[in-house]
């Protein structure tokens, strides 16, 4: 069972883990060991609620293929499991954005002391721009 939050859990078997091999340096450890971990999740055939599944779904990441299918690629350490912990952290995060929902904004006005203030600055500040000028004897 991977667990979301408090009210989503996953079942270990709608996610797809396998072990592969990790790009860039490391020397000869990383041609013969496959530390890298490459988790897919299949979103449209998940436990989530359809209102989930479409948050997921409309979100703009480049890691959902056309078919719906999360996939999240794990080699930033060197080890298998330490990898696995990460991606499913990674994917953990990911559900949880999506059953994030932002308040509304509501517009908000200045109030009317807020507007006499700033007439009576404007006033106070043309009068003294009106003392600036030309004297005459």
């Amino acid at each position: 069972m991977i667990f979301i939050n408090n009210n989503i859990s996953l079942n270990d078997n709608e996610v797809e883990i396998s072990a592969i091999r990790a790009q860039g340096a490391g020397g000869q450890n990383v041609n013969k060991v496959s530390s890298a971990i490459h988790l897919r999740f299949d979103i449209n055939n998940s436990s989530l609620s359809d209102e989930y599944k479409q948050r997921l779904l409309n979100s703009k990441d480049s890691r959902i293929t056309k078919e719906g299918v999360l996939i999240i690629k794990a080699q930033q350490f060197r080890t298998q499991e330490r990898n696995k912990i990460d991606a499913l952290e990674r994917l953990q995060s990911f559900i949880t954005k999506a059953t994030y929902v932002n308040k509304t904004r509501r517009p908000t006005k200045p109030s009317r002391n807020a507007k006499r203030k700033r007439v009576d600055k404007k006033t106070q500040r043309g009068k003294t721009k009106a003392l600036r000028g030309k004297v005459d004897f």
